[in-house]
């Protein structure tokens, strides 16, 4: 299967990433968001972040800021996804979002057209539920900031052909970023490690053992992380962590998911890290 019109859903900080990079690999780009502002605010931030990628990176863009965001046309319309190849989802990691996503995308797109799931904990399986193309459907986990991390976590559900694979493996190609794949199951790897660690710091500083920097300078001092673990809490959104540690308890019905009360009321507070200003540190 030929790609090279890719409708993406959801136009906040993966969505923007996910449509910045296939545009800056030449593809042409769809994105479609329900909020208008949303969609003015993303294509400022790109080309803030386009212009600051030309001038930093070792690595120089192949064509300017205009010309790629010139490949992405935005709509608040689902429809406007009709003529896609491909889509990559990027919405809340809320089911009952997404299943509404799911259903309305299916009746629009063409039969064939591959479905790829921008989640961290959300089975691959049940999205592909909902649908009348299950063997089309896959997990594609894009990690932030898209555009600069070469790594994608892709996800094989239940029902996934081994054409939909090659067709995504294919796509990841293109963009220069290498797919490692993995089985279907809430948390994935990345995320049913992650999440739990960056919840038990929440933890450490909930219980006063020590403060949201030295927590961090921890990690990074003795372990030669990059980030600390709130700091990267920070960068995801603290409601998006809070999100995907409450899907994985619902379906581990395993304890140790249970998410820290600090985090639930900061999230409560809307003091999500890096999006809003202000999470464990401010910006």
């Amino acid at each position: 299967m030929s790609v090279s019109k890719i409708g993406v859903i959801g136009a906040g900080t993966i969505g923007r990433g996910v449509a910045q990079s296939l545009a800056q690999s030449s593809f042409e780009v769809v994105l479609v968001d329900i909020a208008e502002s949303q969609l003015v605010s993303a294509r400022s931030q790109m080309e803030r972040d386009l212009r600051m990628q030309g001038l930093f990176r070792a690595e120089k863009l192949a064509d300017d800021a205009e010309t790629i965001l010139g490949r992405i046309t935005t709509s608040t319309e689902p429809e406007a996804l009709a003529d896609v190849d491909f889509v990559v989802e990027n919405v809340t990691e809320n089911w009952d979002v997404k299943r509404e996503v799911y259903e309305t995308i299916d009746k629009i797109c063409r039969p064939g057209v591959v479905f790829a799931v921008n989640t961290s904990a959300v089975p691959i399986t049940r999205v592909a539920s909902v649908t009348e193309r299950p063997a089309e459907v896959l997990g594609l986990h894009f990690m932030n900031p898209v555009p600069l991390m070469d790594t994608v976590e892709v996800v094989r559900g239940y029902f996934t052909s081994d054409e939909t694979l090659a067709v995504a493996m294919g796509l990841l190609d293109a963009t220069s970023k290498e797919g490692i794949v993995v089985q279907d199951a809430p948390g994935f790897v990345t995320n049913r490690v992650l999440m739990l660690t960056i919840n038990e710091a929440v933890f450490c500083v909930q219980d006063q053992v020590a403060t949201a920097e030295d927590v961090d300078r921890m990690f990074k001092g003795c372990f030669g992380h990059k980030m600390g673990p709130l700091e990267t809490g920070d960068l995801i959104g603290l409601d998006t962590i809070l999100n995907s540690l409450t899907v994985m308890y619902e379906s581990f019905k395993d304890s140790k998911y249970r998410p820290a009360p600090l985090l639930q009321k900061m999230v409560d507070a809307k003091l999500l890290g890096r999006k809003t200003s202000q999470g464990f540190y401010t910006y």
